[in-house]
């Protein structure tokens, strides 16, 4: 389930029309409890995804209904709102965290927002703490992130103790594509396979 709504602005992000707050067109929360309904037996889970999920004020609700129907839940986040994605925490059986960058100023580079590296940092810390089943991952592109900012931000993450780490390389658009000099060697790859329990690279 897509939600609407992101506070960053990512240049790579793949879902551009989830980012404003509204939408012209959309689907009432009632439709999709209505949908749960009628597929009990035939879906398993519910996975919140977006924009950024933690935007709305009535996630957790939202969670708590579809759990009340048997399902199972899913979050993709980027750990925007610590409060809110701490809220949630207890209701979901899995995350995928997005991790950006090293939780610093390259992170207001890559997000166009302040102080969003300590917010990603803080709500990593939580999820980790939590012990809830997640996988942290990075979209990956040289023009946003350099080989050397992603082994700062690799490093800190296994310093934080994420096992499981999925490199996603970016998927080129709109003539945005790979810099051929800032591209990862097989090298560099085994390096980040060797500071997680699991790791896996996703090609574009």
């Amino acid at each position: 389930m897509y939600c609407q709504g992101c506070p960053w602005r990512c240049g790579y992000c793949h879902n551009p029309h989830l980012l404003p707050s509204e939408a012209a067109t959309g689907v009432a929360w009632i439709e999709v409890l209505d949908f749960l309904r009628r597929r009990r037996g035939l879906l398993d889970a519910v996975v919140f995804s977006g924009g950024e999920p933690t935007v709305q004020p009535g996630l957790a609700q939202a969670m708590r209904a579809a759990k009340a129907l048997g399902y199972r839940i899913g979050l993709h986040s980027a750990g925007a709102y610590p409060r809110r994605f701490a809220e949630v925490l207890p209701l979901v059986d899995w995350v995928g965290f997005d991790a950006k960058a090293p939780f610093d100023a390259s992170y207001e580079r890559i997000t166009g927002v302040r102080a969003s590296g300590a917010a990603a940092l803080e709500s990593a810390r939580l999820l980790l703490a939590s012990g809830v089943d997640c996988e942290f991952r990075t979209t990956w592109h040289a023009g946003f992130l350099s080989p050397a900012e992603l082994e700062r931000l690799t490093q800190a993450l296994a310093e934080l103790g994420v096992r499981r780490y999925a490199l996603q390389e970016f998927r080129a658009s709109a003539g945005v594509g790979f810099r051929p000099e800032g591209a990862l060697v097989a090298a560099d790859l085994e390096a980040l396979a060797r500071r997680f329990a699991q790791f896996s690279l996703r090609p574009a």
